[in-house]
């Protein structure tokens, strides 16, 4: 069951919301990414990181030791799930002016306990960036034998650290990478 976070709006008409995409996960799925929502660019594509100035691929090319923005989308996916590496987000559905997280209302939280349940190699659950650690951390808390990683933020629009702390980061999920 979906739960609600970050009520309000910045404005008197509610805005249409904005939908996640299904899960990139299959039974062999041992490291699963979570993130927020996926933002505009993502949205209008269908593609999960579409942005150009968000750095998901390369971060996850430079886990893996490949090239994946070389590839086409499809089978960045197919390689992601080879190395048992899954995509979601948190948030189901919500309203949001642009694509910031900071921009997020009404959000209808997925049920995170009963997904990771379907997940029988689930080993580590990476989120990226803050929003999605502060929704996935409350409800996977209490989840046993699986590692709750906070990773920096792949979006373009986290600056605060530099492109080398965040793949020094991102390279600690290669514990869980097959």
């Amino acid at each position: 069951m979906a739960t609600s976070c970050c009520s309000g709006s910045t404005s008197d008409r509610p805005l249409p919301p904005k939908s996640a995409f299904p899960p990139s996960v299959d039974a062999d799925t041992r490291l699963l990414i979570l993130g927020s929502l996926p933002g505009d660019a993502s949205i209008r594509q269908g593609e999960y990181y579409a942005h150009r100035g968000n750095a998901f691929w390369a971060l996850m090319g430079d886990v893996l030791d490949e090239d994946l923005r070389a590839q086409p989308y499809a089978l960045r996916l197919k390689r992601l799930k080879a190395r048992g590496v899954g995509l979601w987000d948190v948030i189901e559905q919500a309203e949001r002016t642009g694509s910031l997280d900071s921009a997020i209302r009404s959000a209808q939280l997925r049920d995170l306990n009963a997904f990771v349940a379907t997940l029988p190699a689930l080993r580590a659950v990476g989120f990226n960036g803050r929003t999605a650690a502060l929704h996935g951390r409350r409800q996977l808390a209490a989840t046993a034998g699986i590692a709750l990683v906070d990773l920096p933020s792949s979006s373009g629009a986290y600056a605060s650290i530099s492109r080398d702390a965040k793949r020094a980061a991102w390279r600690g999920l290669r514990d869980w990478i097959g």
